[in-house]
């Protein structure tokens, strides 16, 4: 009896590593892809009457009402990407799984907001789903958001502060956008890491 003692003692003890080790594991091994190169527009399409260039390693949205896609659709992933507005009164957004069809943006598609007034907001089409609660964010300044989106669930962290969780998003796979309202913006660091469901 004291020999199996000895024999399942660590075992015991390293039981509850084990279970907590793999309740913290990644839910995905997948590798962050970067969607957004610093050098050109590879891999995004200009949807409708936009225009966005590349000026100092940042995606500059100039002016347009419409948006630009990524080319490859997307069903489950964690979306990272800092921002910022170039003028006052700031108008934007962040398509999420969204289609083609509509004009000047998809019809109901989900977005979240980078309008100045309800940054932060989850919006379908033009009807606000989770209010805004992030503060505004002072022009010229720099700021983050990591979105995930896995089956009917998103989730949105702002500068590294937890915003909002969603759990009734209806649109299976889509395409990543950025909105155009004329108003001026710059992109960076947009990467994506793909989740399994």
């Amino acid at each position: 009896m004291k020999l199996l003692l000895q024999i399942l003692s660590p075992l015991v003890v390293a039981a509850p590593l084990l279970v907590s080790a793999a309740a913290t594991a990644p839910a995905s091994t997948n590798a962050w892809q970067t969607l957004f190169n610093g050098k050109d527009l590879t891999g995004w399409v200009p949807v409708h009457d936009v225009t966005f260039v590349v000026t100092n390693g940042n995606l500059r949205l100039v002016t347009g009402m419409g948006w630009l896609r990524t080319e490859k659709t997307y069903t489950n992933f964690v979306l990272e990407i800092e921002w910022r507005a170039l003028e006052p009164g700031y108008d934007s957004g962040i398509f999420l799984r969204a289609g083609l069809e509509g004009k000047p943006w998809p019809k109901d598609g989900w977005q979240v907001n980078l309008a100045r007034a309800a940054l932060g907001g989850l919006v379908k089409g033009y009807t606000s789903i989770v209010p805004a609660e992030t503060l505004p964010v002072p022009v010229n300044e720099w700021a983050k958001f990591l979105i995930e989106v896995r089956g009917r669930k998103v989730s949105l962290t702002a500068n590294g502060e937890p915003a909002w969780e969603y759990k009734e998003l209806d649109s299976p796979a889509g395409y990543l956008g950025i909105q155009a309202e004329n108003k001026a913006f710059e992109f960076r660091n947009i990467r994506l890491q793909e989740l399994s469901e």
